[in-house]
């Protein structure tokens, strides 16, 4: 029975290109997937194109292609990739420009855009849609679309398919689903119909489970973490997927890291709000059968993926300006360490009230006690050697955060004794978020693809 193998590639933003240059190098790979985006990417990347035009894309996709092209031109490897963010084309052209600066040739790169709705944003509410939030059934405004800074739809796997079929070495996507990438290349080696839901079903799984590289390996493991060996070299899991669609994760025996059923079980159940119905463009995924076998050294089998009908709808993602973040960090050493910091937050709070300075939102965590786990927290013992109080406000007037930011340094001789000023953070323009759906065909009639070659 014909496979496909196929490696993670990133699992992030800034993720390491180590485990995608070990599996292009000996995971005897076919194709290398990639997932860069998430919610809070989309914000970086629309605060860098806010300042740039010309950005708005991943900028580690060029050293990341530098590093991987001669293993794609060497072993015949294909790339899909979402690193294209909010400006395709432009990622685009930093790949062809990593080829060109190789010396290599016939390498051709494709585009899939579509997903962006911002420009087209005026018209679909004109038509009657409606994109009241999902969370809260809020209704949309016209001072939200004033402050939009993108909005995006979430794409499925059947235009990187049509890439592929175009003959793309490089496939380069803006606001796809995370497992898409992973998806397209068994719908294109396979040829599998947009109603094969099981088999469908069973390649979104395979995505999920490889879509944050090192955790179906070992890595953010919560199991028996310590015995797991070379962390400093973990390598990123490999699918061996059959035409049936079960599937074989592993791992390449060069690289550090873990596979059993208990490193992808904790994968496995990663941001599933559904077991049953896990939605995605391309088919809603039910893992509620799926049994794991582990069949050798790190290598464990997945059968008992089922599908469902995708959906009439796709998800859009929007970011909309919603105000500043000034953030202070500073801290207090034993003795009475917690009880000092404490005594420090009532007075920046009481200096607030008195100084008139109105702020949306104050928040106080004592790094060290409770910024990790809030109110599960316990008591601390009284001979801990040191707490950071971190403080952090939000408003909508950036100028309130410079006169909260003045009230700090004057506590090194005006508080509780053997403070340790860290100093301010930068002042950070917050997004916020705002999900939606809308009808799949108004997304779908948009979707193009341009293919550039070296």
């Amino acid at each position: 029975m014909k496979t496909v193998r196929v490696g993670a590639a990133q699992g992030f933003y800034g993720d390491s290109i180590d485990g995608a240059m070990a599996n292009a190098k000996y995971g005897q790979v076919d194709y290398l997937a990639f997932d860069c985006l998430a919610e809070l990417t989309m914000a970086i990347l629309a605060k860098d194109k806010e300042k740039d035009p010309n950005a708005g894309f991943t900028r580690d996709i060029g050293p990341a292609m530098k590093a991987l092209l001669p293993y794609i031109k060497e072993k015949n490897i294909k790339i899909l990739t979402n690193a294209g963010g909010l400006n395709p084309e432009a990622a685009q052209t930093a790949v062809l420009q990593a080829a060109q600066q190789l010396g290599m040739s016939d390498v051709k790169v494709a585009v899939v855009q579509g997903d962006d709705l911002l420009p087209h944003l005026g018209d679909f509410l004109q038509e009657g849609i409606h994109f009241q939030d999902l969370a809260t059934d809020a209704p949309f405004t016209e001072s939200l679309h004033e402050k939009l800074m993108f909005a995006n739809a979430y794409i499925g796997a059947r235009p990187l398919v049509d890439a592929l079929k175009q003959g793309a070495d490089i496939v380069i996507s803006g606001r796809t689903t995370d497992t898409a990438q992973f998806l397209a290349p068994l719908i294109y080696e396979f040829g599998w119909s947009e109603e094969e839901w099981d088999r469908l079903a069973s390649g979104v799984f395979m995505g999920h489970l490889l879509e944050c590289s090192a955790q179906s390996t070992g890595g953010n493991f919560n199991g028996e973490w310590q015995e797991i060996e070379g962390f400093e070299k973990i390598g990123y899991p490999i699918a061996e997927v059959y035409e049936n669609g079960d599937f074989i994760v592993s791992k390449i025996e060069q690289c550090g890291g873990l596979v059993n059923k208990e490193t992808v079980k904790e994968q496995m159940l990663y941001e599933i709000h559904d077991p049953s119905a896990y939605v995605t463009p391309d088919v809603i995924m039910d893992i509620t059968h799926v049994q794991l076998e582990e069949v050798g050294l790190n290598q464990v089998k997945v059968t008992g993926v089922k599908g469902k009908e995708k959906p009439n709808d796709l998800k859009v993602v929007m970011g909309y300006e919603n105000g500043y973040m000034g953030q202070v960090l500073f801290g207090y050493s034993w003795p009475d360490a917690l009880k000092k910091a404490k005594i420090a937050d009532q007075i920046i709070r009481k200096q607030l009230e008195s100084k008139e300075i109105r702020l949306d939102e104050v928040r106080t965590d004592y790094i060290g006690y409770n910024s990790l786990h809030g109110p599960l927290s316990s008591d601390v013992d009284e001979s801990i050697n040191e707490i950071y109080l971190r403080m952090v406000v939000k408003t909508t007037d950036k100028r309130k955060i410079d006169s909260f930011r003045r009230l700090f340094p004057p506590l090194a001789l005006n508080g509780p004794p053997s403070m340790a000023y860290m100093g301010n953070l930068p002042t950070r323009q917050l997004i916020g978020m705002w999900s939606s759906l809308i009808p799949r065909e108004k997304v779908e009639n948009m979707i193009q693809i341009s293919l550039k070659e070296v």
